[in-house]
């Protein structure tokens, strides 16, 4: 059994590698309405403005280097300003 402490370990190491999102490789977001770990869940809030994007098809995590953390094709359209959640969750493999 991994502790939980070891587990918000982790999610905060995550936390401070997360520096950006990138929206279908060409729409960067830094600025995150929210950006926590609670326990062992990291949750990003951020807009995703219609202005910009009408269809989100890919979200990438990013840390500061541009190096891919996390990559997720999705299908999202967009017909307003968008408020987006994304979750990830630190947890042993069954």
């Amino acid at each position: 059994m991994i502790s939980p402490e070891l587990l918000h370990g982790v999610a905060e190491y995550v936390n401070h590698r997360v520096a950006k999102v990138v929206i279908n490789g060409i729409y960067t977001i830094t600025d995150f309405d929210v950006k926590a770990v609670t326990d062992n869940v990291l949750a990003l809030n951020y807009i995703v403005p219609v202005s910009e994007v009408s269809l989100i098809t890919l979200v990438e995590l990013k840390d500061a280097a541009d190096i891919v953390l996390t990559s997720n094709p999705v299908n999202v359209p967009i017909a307003a300003d968008h408020l987006m959640l994304q979750t990830i969750e630190v947890k042993e493999a069954q």
